[in-house]
């Protein structure tokens, strides 16, 4: 199972961005996807979450009505839509898939990409 991360770049304070996560080596069907972001010295934290199949989203308070979660099920392609970034935004982010699961919980998330930094400047 690979999960590819991409998308990440240096933007200002009030611009977009939008991740990727190019997921590959198994069928995805039963799985959610996360969205997941650390900064150095401070734990990992949840982003946002989606089912592979229907579609349903979670989303921390941190992100709601600025990031937008969705997938392409044709291209194995979950995005992470930003908007109004915020210095306080900046991190590594990280995608992550989950049997079933599209919550907060990092330890439900089995499969997981490698990083893309995101800064955000003021």
């Amino acid at each position: 199972v690979q999960l590819q991360a991409s998308g990440g770049g240096l933007v200002q304070a009030g611009d977009s961005l939008r991740l990727s996560c190019l997921a590959s080596g198994r069928t995805f069907s039963s799985y959610g996807m996360g969205w997941f972001r650390q900064v150095p010295g401070k734990e990992r934290e949840f982003v946002a979450g989606i089912s592979w199949i229907g579609g349903s989203t979670n989303y921390a308070d941190s992100v709601k009505g600025r990031f937008t979660i969705s997938r392409d099920i044709s291209k194995n392609t979950v995005y992470l839509q930003m908007g109004n970034l915020k210095p306080e935004d900046t991190a590594v982010y990280y995608c992550a898939a989950g049997p079933g699961y599209t919550g907060n919980n990092e330890r439900r998330y089995v499969h997981w990409g490698q990083g893309t930094l995101v800064t955000v400047s003021s």
